[in-house]
């Protein structure tokens, strides 16, 4: 078993958060827990909870990890993209790939809860960030749509986008056909975009 002092306090974080990423390529969260982790990485739990303030902590900075992953990934994919209409497609097939290669920490993002406890300013900021992506390319399809439907209108399609790759990722579309996640984002985009502009 390592001692507390064979590493500093931001390597054992750094070794903690890549040793729970490593289990969730191939396992879901749900078969973690604070003694599975501490097990693996050779430490006593008390250690963790001394690093992280407590279990949910911990899994919380797995999800800031992979969100600032996704916010990377988004931001590389719509960069070049000269129409926006065009980069909310690329925005939209971005997120069904991350969650189609990255399953187990995308599900862990939307299962995560805090347990009561409020939301770290830290994390608020990473989905207002990812939102406000949305919000801009939707802005830009309508600049005289007001504040509001703005808002209202990137909920619809994150929404619509999520149920879809919610269902690819679950493989729970039930179809007979070859439709997948990418066609429905697809038809889901240009129908909805096209009926907004209107």
């Amino acid at each position: 078993m390592a001692r507390r002092n064979d590493h500093t306090r931001e390597e054992l974080i750094a070794i903690t958060l890549e040793q729970v990423k490593l289990f969730l390529q191939d396992h879901s969260h749900h078969e973690l827990s604070l003694r599975k982790i501490a097990g693996m990485i050779g430490y006593v739990p008390s250690t963790l909870v001394n690093i992280f303030g407590n279990y949910n902590l911990l899994l919380l900075q797995v999800v800031a990890q992979t969100l600032d992953e996704l916010s990377q990934e988004a931001q590389q994919q719509v960069k070049d993209c000269q129409d926006p209409i065009d980069a909310l497609r690329q925005l939209a097939l971005c997120y069904l790939n991350f969650a189609t290669q990255h399953r187990y920490r995308w599900q862990l993002i939307f299962e995560h809860t805090m347990n009561g406890e409020a939301l770290p300013e830290w994390q608020s900021q990473r989905i207002n960030n990812m939102t406000s992506m949305l919000e801009m390319l939707i802005r830009q399809i309508t600049p005289n749509k007001s504040d509001a439907e703005i808002l209202a209108t990137s909920r619809v399609l994150w929404a619509g986008v999520h149920g879809i790759t919610l269902l690819s990722v679950d493989d729970k579309l039930f179809t007979q056909n070859s439709t997948d996640g990418t066609a429905l984002i697809e038809n889901l985009i240009s129908t909805y975009v096209y009926s907004w502009q209107a």
